[in-house]
């Protein structure tokens, strides 16, 4: 049958022959031929591996192995492993078989029933045949005690409570002389120890010396060619006994002082030069790095991975790092002897151990070795792969963002990264470097002009492009006038039409994206300030992008062309530079602990430099009617901004009853959004209109604008958020709030309930700086009422035009359940007209209820008198 199989051409061929053959076996079981069955049921085997159906022939095994003869059970047993398994019922009928073959006086019989056993045995066969199987762990037979002890292992991993019969003669296996039944004892002890505390604890107390005299007579033991492998007597052996005597020392100083000598012994003797040796040391090292502390047998066994990272064979070089990865935690300073050869590993040719070492070096880096490690890091970076430059930068980036001590340090390590790699560096790390440099005030001069070296020699990559131009708008007059040169630098001329030359290349590049372009025009706009002698080249860069058919770009190039050309009266203030942006609420909104601002608008968001998100509300052209008659004006929200910067239906507030009166008018709104001017009495019930409107009547004429000297105040904005989250009205990055700090506190005023509904409550205490009247300092107590955990905590607050309003960020985003703790935030708010108005206030809390998002929203208009 085999022989016309093969022979077949086609696949047609052969189901014709499987065919015949399949209708002859059956006419042999309908007839009950029973001399050539088990002929049969090895032909149906074969079949069934071609993947041919067999079902027909399941019930033919079990009359084979009901048979006497031994040819017929051992083809009935392969027929029962084979063609069945634990999850037919049919095996049911077998239990009775296996249970009389498992007794039988045929010693090979015997074993035939065991491998069966151990093979397809189900939880309900397991519980029946365990007292035979646990005799014949006693056998006469070396060959039935072996697979006894493995037919145990199946039986006590599918009943895990027959665990406690196994115990005694599972440690006289240990005993044993014949390695076979050896290696299948120990394995069985260490499943014992596995699935039973019990097992654990009587093999650590009456098993351990005798563990540890088997492998120490297997390691001195002489040649032996029964069990030689490579020069070592039986490395299976030697690995079995290894991870009984890992699981035994885990946790356990005693035995782990018990096995201490011979694993040394273990460690020095083996021979490396071979795989099998390599095996049994890396088992041993696994173990040592298991058991209890003994800080001279792990430097040894970290020795040995040291060892094994100089080998040639790939796979060795990779699991030592692996075992290195977890060495750390135990033993940091031994891993750092070997940080040389881990550094090689990085720049190895294979991808896996390059990954895996380049990880490993993450964890070694500490303040000691930072800048050695980075330097090596950085020189490798200029000549890796190129798949493997996006996992170097970006660990590269978390380890200098990590450990840096020094600004100028990691502007410089920053820069080197982007000089090499910009491409493959996330948007995060130049938002980060930019708010680094921010911060790094006597810097200013030395970063634009390391940036503007470093765009002459690798303009190509991205980040350093956006960097560099945003830099550039910032601080050019600093790079043209070389302020602040630091005594290592070497002195440059650059004029003014060179730093302009940096900007146009980065936006006329054809590989420049969006957010470089974006980036770009708002650097010319403030240029055009600082360099008064290249505003007419300035413009002409700027008036190119009026037609870009991204509407972000083309409505920036009309904004900016109106303000270069009519309105150089404001411009200075309007392209003011950025203020120091906060480090800590970067670092925490990058962490996830800070809301990003809301917005409502439909419209996408550019990210731009200075990280914040700005939502395309209203064109600065329609804002402040600076269009001219061959632009058009794309239309502006219509919406309450408050409304539109909250989601929530924010009336406007009144001192007394918060009804809503009739708005002031359009020019009113925004010399008071733009402090500047004198707006118009306020009435009494204080109204929010819709700041930004596309009504004509509502804008302010253009003459009204020009006559403005400058704007000597910040935005007006009358809504907060945490503390340095991004300003609502940022549209031409010059702007930003500008907030005090709380200072002493003054007389305490009565505490109140400012907010309660059936799940949350909010207490306002108050007190007042020393010699301010106008300001309230307000800690704002929020407590949880219900027995649901609230996460992702979120508190804002909106308050009248004549108010001002800073908020701290909250003390944590989780408030614990049923009053048991609770969350604090702090405001501070200047009434401009104390004394004639009281305070008002509307909330908004947001959170997360069993990771349903719920909204809670209120009005505060009793507030005690006098504030």
């Amino acid at each position: 049958m085999i022989r016309a199989i093969r022979a077949c051409k086609t696949a047609a061929e052969e189901r014709a022959v499987v065919r015949k053959e399949c209708a002859a076996i059956r006419a042999a079981v309908s007839e009950n031929d029973q001399d050539y069955m088990h002929r049969n049921l090895a032909k149906l085997m074969f079949i069934q591996m071609l993947g041919y159906p067999t079902h027909f022939g399941q019930m033919e095994c079990l009359k084979l192995i009901a048979s006497a003869g031994f040819p017929e059970k051992r083809i009935g047993y392969l027929g029962l492993m084979l063609l069945l398994d634990e999850r037919q019922e049919v095996l049911m009928l077998v239990t009775n078989s296996l249970k009389q073959d498992l007794d039988h006086s045929n010693q090979y019989i015997v074993g035939l029933a065991l491998c069966a056993l151990g093979n397809i045995c189900s939880a309900e066969m397991a519980r029946d045949l365990a007292p035979e199987v646990e005799r014949l762990l006693q056998f006469r037979d070396p060959n039935i005690r072996k697979k006894a002890a493995l037919c145990s292992i199946r039986i006590i991993k599918k009943v895990p409570d027959l665990a406690e019969n196994f115990q005694s003669p599972a440690a006289a296996l240990l005993k044993e002389k014949h390695h076979g039944v050896l290696i299948t004892g120990v394995q069985l002890c260490t499943d014992l120890c596995k699935v039973s505390a019990e097992a654990l604890e009587y093999f650590r107390k009456n098993c351990t010396e005798g563990l540890v005299k088997v492998l120490k007579d297997v390691v001195n033991s002489s040649y032996s060619p029964e069990y030689d492998i490579a020069g070592i007597t039986d490395p299976f052996l030697h690995i079995r006994l290894l991870r009984l005597l890992r699981v035994l020392g885990q946790g356990d100083a005693d035995a782990s002082d018990r096995m201490n000598d011979i694993l040394a012994q273990v460690a020095t003797k083996t021979e490396p030069n071979k795989n099998a040796g390599n095996a049994i040391l890396y088992e041993c090292v696994e173990t040592i790095m298991s058991i209890e502390d003994n800080s001279g047998l792990r430097v040894l066994a970290i020795n040995i991975l040291g060892r094994f990272l100089s080998n040639r064979d790939n796979n060795i070089r990779y699991v030592a790092l692996n075992i290195l990865m977890k060495a750390i935690a135990v033993d940091a300073q031994a891993v750092q002897r070997h940080r040389a050869t881990i550094l090689e590993c990085v720049k190895d040719s294979d991808a896996s151990i390059r990954k895996r070492a380049l990880e490993l070096i993450f964890l070694l880096v500490n303040d000691s070795n930072v800048k050695s490690l980075t330097k090596e890091l950085i020189d490798y970076l200029e000549v890796s792969d190129q798949e493997f430059k996006g996992d170097l930068t970006a660990k590269i980036c978390s380890i200098v963002e990590k450990f840096s001590s020094e600004k100028i340090w990691y502007i410089d390590q920053m820069l080197k990264v982007l000089s090499e790699a910009g491409n493959f560096v996330n948007d995060e790390v130049w938002h980060g470097l930019i708010v680094v440099i921010s911060n790094a005030t006597d810097l200013h001069g030395y970063t634009v002009r390391s940036l503007y070296r470093a765009f002459q020699t690798s303009g190509d990559q991205e980040s350093l492009v956006q960097v560099a131009v945003w830099c550039i708008g910032e601080y050019g007059e600093m790079l043209v006038n070389n302020v602040g040169m630091l005594d290592r630098e070497e002195p440059m001329t650059v004029t003014e039409s060179d730093a302009v030359d940096v900007v146009e290349i980065a936006i006329k590049r054809h590989t420049t994206n969006f957010t470089t372009r974006a980036v770009s025009l708002i650097a010319l706009l403030k240029l055009s300030s600082r360099f008064p002698s290249c505003s007419q080249r300035i413009s002409e860069i700027i008036i190119q992008h009026k037609g870009s058919f991204v509407l972000e770009l083309q409505q920036r190039s009309n904004e900016f062309t109106s303000i270069i050309e009519k309105h150089q009266n404001i411009r200075s203030a309007l392209v003011e530079r950025m203020p120091v942006l906060d480090e800590t609420t970067y670092t925490g909104r990058r962490a996830g602990s800070l809301p990003a601002t809301l917005s409502t608008s439909t419209g996408g968001s550019l990210n731009l430099p200075n990280g914040v998100a700005k939502p395309p509300v209203a064109p600065l052209v329609d804002l402040l009617d600076l269009s001219s008659d061959d632009t058009p004006v794309p239309s502006s929200s219509g919406g309450d901004f408050l409304q539109d910067l909250l989601g929530v239906d924010l009336a406007p507030i009144s001192s007394n009853s918060g009804t809503s009166q009739t708005p002031t008018s359009g020019t009113d709104v925004l010399l008071d959004l733009l402090s500047i001017g004198t707006p118009s009495p306020v009435q009494n019930n204080v109204s929010t209109p819709g700041i930004l409107s596309s009504s004509q009547n509502n804008k302010p004429s253009v003459a009204t604008l020009e006559r403005m000297p400058s704007l000597s105040s910040p935005l007006s904005t009358q809504i907060s958020s945490p503390a340095g989250l991004a300003p609502m009205m940022d549209l031409l990055d010059g702007l930003s709030p500008k907030l005090s700090m709380p200072g002493d506190n003054g007389p305490v005023y009565p505490s109140i309930v400012a907010f309660q509904s059936s799940s949350l409550k909010m207490m306002f205490s108050f007190s007042k700086p020393t010699g301010n009247p106008q300001t309230t300092l307000i800690q704002a107590t929020f407590t949880n009422m219900s027995s649901n955990v609230y996460t992702d905590f979120i508190f804002h607050a909106a308050v009248p035009k004549f108010i001002q309003l800073h908020l701290d960020p909250a003390s944590s985003s989780t408030l614990p359940v049923s009053g048991s703790g609770s969350i604090t935030q702090s405001l501070r708010v200047t009434n401009s007209q104390h004394g004639q108005k009281p305070l008002a206030m509307r909330i908004r809390i947001a959170y997360k209820m069993n990771n349903q998002d719920v909204i809670e929203q209120g009005q505060i208009n009793k507030f005690p008198p006098g504030l």
